[in-house]
């Protein structure tokens, strides 16, 4: 998507993060009701916006245990307390462009966004993503981002956007983005209380951009369970159940740490769904996932592109190890200790080759010069193998003395190194 990595995202997140915030008035430029909500919303009793209750919150549909999934392997930053907050957030102060986003509205309100933004140029699409980001970030929060760090148990992170992690900051500028994009392509007909038609299509807008993204990455858009994999599983109920999150997961960008899978949060599903609240640890666990994953490589065309695929494209977390005081820090190896052991022993078969070229081209018999250019270069020990404890790596080189002197050997070794000194140019 065009917006996901351009100037827009990089925008919001330094105007959320980086910024004070009013007391606890509306956004600057925007007329406020009493309750600090936007003109053209009300607020709920509860302190949340009118129809953000039940589950049409803005969570795609079929994806609310995933998100609880997540929630297994977050980690929160910790220091801020939740206190009351209201219906929509705070909107920091910021340098705004009201030209940019009365335009956007009036486009919105001719009918005219859509055809605009179509035939617009990077730099006139741009202006008007950013406009439609001031617009659409803080209803997305409200509406869809709050709630949801709620249900995940993230006190700090529903607090405030400011206060988002990584990892939910991710979540929210990718809901953020589906519905500018939504905006920007389905504008068609004069809009003129343009909060109030985005709210309309917010679950719309965030399925969409959903399975979008998991679509981008190989997985299955609407993971089900193929009825193969549910027969061979016996149709047993937490198998089938746990397969289907297996499908799940590998299409979302989440991870577990420094685990493949959420195990810990699986073992909770299987607890509820056999009852066994003792034996559902993580081990056991995971031996049912082998055990779904067994059924699933039956078919290795189809594991290899909607589990193996959307797998590796997962991005590792970095995690920082503690170092205790004066431990020396290993630097990161480029390559293996096997591929510096090779490069080693090319470099020392060009000096030898060199060597035996330059005596041969004094005339000195062709087997002496090998026997004795090999045993001087290949005699000793390879230094890339010296930080090595002894014994916990066969020699690369092997016993080199002890094949010079096996004649059917050494006449090989010979006409192979003259064959090469011959071709050389």
């Amino acid at each position: 998507m065009g917006v996901a990595n351009g100037s827009a995202r990089r925008l919001a997140a330094t105007q959320v993060r980086g910024r004070q915030s009013t007391p606890n008035g509306p956004r600057a430029g925007t007329k406020g009701t009493p309750n600090g909500s936007p003109t053209g919303t009300q607020a709920a009793p509860n302190g949340s916006p009118a129809g953000a209750q039940g589950a049409s919150s803005g969570t795609p549909a079929g994806t609310q245990g995933l998100e609880h999934a997540g929630a297994g392997v977050h980690q929160p930053r910790g220091g801020a307390r939740l206190n009351a907050a209201p219906a929509l957030p705070v909107a920091p102060r910021q340098r705004q462009r009201p030209d940019r986003v009365q335009r956007l509205r009036d486009l919105a309100g001719a009918g005219t966004l859509t055809a605009t933004a179509a035939a617009a140029t990077p730099a006139e699409r741009a202006e008007l993503t950013g406009a439609a980001y001031d617009v659409v970030w803080p209803i997305v929060y409200a509406r869809i981002t709050r709630r949801f760090e709620q249900l995940r148990g993230h006190a700090t992170c529903a607090s405030g956007v400011a206060h988002l992690t990584d990892e939910c900051l991710d979540r929210f500028h990718d809901d953020v983005e589906a519905v500018v994009a939504d905006l920007l392509a389905h504008a068609r007909q004069p809009v003129h209380r343009l909060e109030a038609w985005i709210t309309r299509r917010l679950v719309a807008a965030t399925v969409d951009g959903h399975r979008r993204r998991r679509g981008a990455r190989g997985a299955l858009q609407r993971p089900r369970l193929p009825g193969w994999v549910a027969t061979a599983l016996g149709n047993d109920r937490w198998l089938t159940t746990l397969a289907l999150e297996v499908l799940t997961w590998v299409g979302v960008s989440v991870t577990a740490g420094a685990e493949v899978w959420p195990l810990e949060v699986w073992s909770q599903h299987r607890a509820t769904a056999t009852g066994d609240w003792s034996g559902s640890t993580p081990a056991v666990t995971a031996r049912d996932v082998d055990t779904v994953l067994t059924v699933m490589r039956r078919r290795p065309e189809w594991y290899e592109a909607y589990v193996e695929r959307p797998l590796g494209a997962k991005q590792p977390p970095v995690a920082r190890a503690p170092l205790d005081a004066g431990e020396a820090v290993s630097p990161l190896a480029l390559s293996d200790a096997n591929d510096r052991v090779e490069t080693e022993l090319l470099r020392l078969a060009a000096d030898a080759v060199q060597a035996i070229e330059t005596r041969l081209s004094h005339g000195e018999p062709a087997e002496t010069i090998v026997v004795d250019v090999i045993r001087t270069v290949f005699g000793g020990a390879v230094t890339t193998t010296l930080d090595q404890a002894p014994h916990t790596a066969p020699d690369p080189l092997g016993d080199v003395a002890g094949a010079l002197t096996d004649m059917a050997t050494l006449n090989r070794i010979v006409t192979t190194v003259l064959s090469i000194v011959n071709t050389r140019p």
